[in-house]
């Protein structure tokens, strides 16, 4: 450790960073490091860590834990690690530097997976928020957003997919040091469609430091602050509130631009959930944007290939479509917002559809999915939500997307009628009403509700611009047969019944052979003189994101899994406790 410190302190001052031995020392030095501190996270107690990087004899038996000192070792390597990545430039010459700074701080902070504590109580934690690395939060926060936005490669072969490689190390030293995890080659198959190494590990920081100590009355986190008063550098408005201590600004384009490109990882969707719900400026620029389908195509693919995604990734991703559906520009944007040939979207050819008939198709298909799979109460909540936010906006719907919506309301009726049968039946046997039967109707009912105020407040909106809708549930109006007299239904579906009503009796004055242009005639005409005061009016449907009182019960083994899995940090399985790890051996 005082070798890396008098390095970097010498790298710092070093007017010459090309081709200078002193940044090959600082690697090494840097890099033993980061193996130690590996093996001492992975095998000791924090507190045991702390002990080891103070050099401090082991204390006496039932004496409390020791804190970091200011001017401890352990503030000192902390400040050392962000003092090298924001003040030492970024260079083919340091690239690893900066990629092992970021390794050997995740590292450390990587003492949360295997502790049962919370972070706010943790020694790493709290010298890094309240000791001297505090007063770089706003820099260092505004360098990882840079690195995801460049996207900088390594700049040679030494970076294999395992960590830093240096040069003049042994390979049985090596071997040693990573406890036989040693680096393999990278394959193009292992590396293709993948973030470079810095970026990676930089989205990374930003999570753990965006997702920990989240109450200020535990442990003011400033890291976690400077994120959020991020400010847009082009908008000189914004800019001139920039004068708080922890806030910065930076161009919003490139970081728009770096979260709309592939590949769409859980990382980069979590930063954009983190930027969308807490950066009041990141959202406005983002719901200023005239190419939202951009931001929205990317997620629509992620609920798309559901089976292939993680369902937290799911779940973030229906989370970003819900806040964006909350603003109202953003509503009729999507609508007027045409697409052609969406390559992915392989349920059927549709040559041409708006941004918003996809996002409702896709959304409707999560939540089959959801109710054949993952059965997660929560994740229907969020999607019928979105939707709901949506419905006054629904323009010239395609007729595909009205056949999915009523299609939807079939299956969930067909769905309700069986359990509605096996519940008469254990009653009519006398038998003890299934707890959970009655939970899954009550469930059903609700989101049987929820389809049918969407299509109301379509209807009593959008009208005159939704003839293909009209014409979908006047071919499918059985269907609501049922309802009409249901107690929990029957207010929702009168108004539903005094439109089709009006149009049926519109259409019975025509020839029976007439073709689906004519009849689209009739309800195009008979829609712009239908008397809107015959419907019951109902409050606007409007649902906003709430998170829940404990987000870190969530998003801290959210986060931690995706370092375990995908920081090439190679984590020991052994001994972890937040989670449960996944595809490794204990």
């Amino acid at each position: 450790m005082h070798v890396f410190l008098l390095k970097a302190s010498d790298l710092k001052a070093s007017a010459q960073l090309e081709g200078n031995r002193l940044a090959d020392e600082t690697l090494n030095a840097l890099l033993a490091i980061r193996c130690i501190c590996k093996l001492c996270v992975q095998l000791l107690r924090e507190e045991e860590l702390v002990r080891q990087l103070e050099a401090r004899p082991r204390p006496a038996a039932g004496a409390p834990p020791a804190a970091a000192e200011p001017g401890s070792q352990l503030e000192t390597l902390l400040n050392a690690l962000i003092e090298v990545l924001v003040d030492v430039p970024l260079l083919d010459a340091t690239y690893y530097i900066h990629l092992e700074a970021l390794n050997t701080l995740l590292i450390l902070l990587g003492c949360q997976m295997y502790s049962t504590k919370q972070a706010h109580s943790l020694v790493v934690y709290r010298t890094l928020m309240s000791g001297r690395s505090a007063i770089h939060a706003c820099i260092l926060m505004k360098t990882l957003l840079k690195h995801v936005v460049t996207r900088q490669p390594a700049p040679d072969s030494r970076y294999t997919g395992g960590g830093s490689l240096v040069l003049g190390i042994a390979s049985g030293l090596w071997s040693a040091l990573t406890l036989g995890y040693g680096a393999q080659p990278a394959t193009e198959e292992k590396t293709a469609g993948r973030l470079p190494p810095l970026t990676q590990q930089s989205l990374h920081l930003l999570l753990v430091l965006g997702n920990h100590c989240t109450s200020q009355s535990q442990l003011h986190n400033p890291f976690r602050q400077a994120l959020f008063h991020m400010s847009n550098l082009q908008d000189p408005a914004e800019t001139q509130l920039v004068a708080a201590p922890e806030a910065f600004s930076m161009e919003l384009n490139g970081l728009y631009a770096a979260l709309c490109s592939p590949p769409c990882t859980d990382q980069t969707t979590l930063l954009l959930y983190l930027l969308l719900h807490k950066n009041t400026a990141f959202r406005h620029y983002v719901l200023s944007r005239t190419d939202i389908d951009a931001l929205v195509l990317p997620t629509l693919r992620v609920l798309y290939n559901a089976p292939e995604s993680s369902s937290h990734h799911i779940y973030m991703s229906l989370i970003v479509l819900l806040i964006l559906s909350e603003d109202e520009l953003f509503n009729r944007s999507v609508h007027a917002t045409m697409l052609r040939q969406v390559s992915w979207y392989t349920e059927r050819p549709l040559a041409e559809i708006s941004l918003g008939g996809l996002l409702i198709l896709v959304v409707i298909r999560t939540i089959q999915y959801n109710m054949t799979k993952m059965r997660d109460k929560y994740l229907h909540t969020n999607c019928l939500a979105a939707l709901a936010n949506m419905s006054c906006e629904f323009r010239q719907l395609h007729p595909y997307v009205c056949q999915r919506l009523v299609s939807l309301f079939e299956l969930l009726a067909r769905r309700h009628g069986r359990q509605l049968e096996r519940l008469r039946a254990a009653a009519d046997a006398a038998a003890e009403p299934d707890d959970e039967a009655v939970q899954d109707l009550a469930v059903l009912e609700e989101v049987l509700r929820m389809v049918l105020e969407i299509i109301n407040s379509c209807l009593t909106s959008q009208l005159p611009h939704n003839p293909n809708l009209v014409y979908t549930l006047l071919y499918k109006r059985s269907v609501f047969h049922l309802y009409r007299t249901h107690p929990n239904f029957q207010d929702i579906t009168q108004n539903i019944d005094t439109i089709l009503l009006y149009f049926n009796s519109k259409l019975d004055n025509l020839h029976k052979d007439i073709g689906v242009r004519d009849v689209l005639a009739v309800i195009e005409d008979g829609a712009k003189k239908f008397p809107l005061e015959r419907l019951k009016k109902f409050p606007e449907l409007k649902f906003k994101y709430v998170e829940e009182n404990e987000p870190e019960d969530f998003f801290i083994p959210y986060v931690w899994s995706l370092l375990f899995n995908g920081s090439d940090l190679r984590w020991s399985p052994a001994n972890v406790c937040l989670f449960s790890p996944e595809g490794t051996e204990s």
